[in-house]
């Protein structure tokens, strides 16, 4: 992952270090990011996930090479 997630307006709000995402019997569904800092450590399992550091994947409106431009509201 490793991409900057920055909102529509240009604030910046960290990396993307890992995904978040629901199975079912069929498929896997991506529902979240996990950014910033605390999302790394979180993606070595040295700390519980915590919905603090995720940006909702409804959040995504689009993906321009190494960024992930996520709502203003996210």
């Amino acid at each position: 992952m490793r991409r900057k997630v920055v909102t529509e307006s240009g604030r910046k709000l960290g990396y993307c270090h890992d995904l978040r995402g629901e199975l079912t019997a069929q498929t896997l569904e991506v529902t979240g990011l996990c950014v910033g800092r605390s999302g790394l450590v979180e993606h070595f399992g040295l700390r519980a996930h915590s919905r603090h550091n995720e940006v909702p994947w409804s959040s995504v409106v689009r993906i321009e090479g190494d960024r992930i431009i996520v709502s203003d509201d996210a």
